[in-house]
């Protein structure tokens, strides 16, 4: 089914055409139709199966498409995402979808200087995308008027409550029209984005393409024991077998990040590193390298890394498992998008036992345990009671 047939103005389909977007995705074609009904939504999808479309196209619809542009600045459209790097891939989609409209987006995050915002906001905009804390800063400045807001989308609502973002959205929820329409997008739904739901929203209509697994199902996991010492020496070894590719490696510290970084540049290793304490120049440009294939591993804190769209991204690595069971399944749709096969393989402890039974709880697929020749663990492995010494091959286990 093309888009056109999901009720878009065929203007709004031409210059995703242009982007090889023939067909809409299961999240797109559910989702599309609903919010152009007015429709409150909630739904559920796995990263990479076009969210931002989703929600993008039909707000453009339904705000801009057949109606005389207001004469207020102010915007009629708000989308809040958890992180600036997010925010500033959400504009440039929302930019590209509203070509034929002229649509004006304004990204608003935190870690760069206000007044070019400020100017960008005066100047008047459609839509704006905000991080929560730099949008309450505008709001406490009264830089910003939202009080003509029609459509709020929150996207990726399941990380801004785990990031602590609850109060934020609440403040935000005084300052928009209760008139308005709402859309919550989430990879995950546990009961306290079901709780989100009922406060910001007016019997939304569910929408839920992933039932079955919350990541992609041409993903595979696996989980390779190792003791405490080695882990960076195994982390080397994994990223230079074959098949050899580009990586993203996730640590739960920002020092742990910079550390594993200058050791792998110590190895030969084309890597960079990204994180809260990193400038957003410096993050920008290291990203950049990594997309055009002048860095080959990107190591980034759990923040740091969300919302990056990394297209073909073959494998990621968890250095560090997640200080949540929810977070391995953002950290690991960032391979296998689009129908790609992606790897996720993650180094383990002992202490991460229990850690690792609420990961697999999460998935249908089962995390494949490998013991790696030369790293054999002197204390018993995480996915089983003995610890069994390979010979010539890995020892593969099952962990359920």
């Amino acid at each position: 089914m093309p888009f056109s047939k999901l009720g878009l103005t065929p203007s709004l389909c031409t210059p995703l055409v242009r982007m090889g977007y023939t067909e809409p995705t299961p999240v797109q074609s559910a989702s599309i139709p609903l919010v152009l009904r007015g429709a409150d939504l909630l739904a559920r999808a796995q990263t990479g199966t076009g969210k931002t479309a989703a929600f993008g196209l039909p707000m453009i619809e339904r705000l801009l498409v057949g109606r005389r542009r207001t004469v207020t600045r102010s915007p009629l459209g708000l989308v809040l995402v958890p992180t600036r790097e997010l925010a500033i891939q959400v504009q440039r989609a929302l930019m590209t979808y509203g070509t034929p409209v002229g649509l004006r987006v304004t990204a608003i995050f935190g870690g760069v200087p206000m007044p070019a915002q400020v100017k960008a906001l005066k100047q008047g905009t459609d839509i704006v995308v905000a991080t929560p804390g730099r949008l309450i800063d505008h709001l406490q400045r009264r830089t910003i008027d939202l009080a003509a807001v029609e459509i709020l989308t929150l996207d990726e609502a399941d990380r801004m409550l785990d990031m602590g973002f609850l109060p934020a959205l609440r403040r935000v929820l005084l300052a928009v029209p209760s008139s308005r329409q709402t859309l919550l997008f989430s990879a995950t739904i546990p009961s306290t984005v079901v709780r989100l739901s009922r406060e910001f929203t007016r019997e939304p209509l569910r929408v839920d393409v992933s039932a079955a697994d919350p990541v992609a199902p041409t993903i595979t996991h696996r989980m390779h024991p190792v003791d405490p010492g080695r882990k960076r020496a195994l982390l080397l070894h994994v990223l230079t077998q074959a098949p050899s590719g580009q990586a993203l490696v996730f640590c739960k510290t920002k020092r742990g990040a910079d550390r594993v970084g200058d050791y792998l540049r110590d190895a030969g290793v084309r890597a960079a590193v990204i994180h809260g304490n990193k400038g957003q120049g410096a993050r920008v440009r290291s990203l950049a390298d990594f997309k055009a294939g002048r860095v080959s591993v990107l190591v980034a804190t759990d923040i740091a890394a969300r919302g990056l769209d990394i297209a073909q991204l073959p494998l990621v690595v968890n250095y560090d498992l997640p200080l949540v069971p929810e977070d391995y399944i953002h950290r690991v749709g960032r391979t296998g998008r689009a129908g790609m096969a992606g790897r996720a393989i993650s180094l383990v402890m002992t202490s991460d036992r229990q850690l690792l039974r609420e990961i697999q709880q999460l998935l249908s697929a089962p995390l494949e345990q490998v013991v790696v020749p030369g790293f054999e663990t002197t204390t018993d492995t995480p996915g089983q009671t003995a610890h069994r010494r390979p010979d010539h091959k890995s020892a593969r286990h099952t962990w359920r």
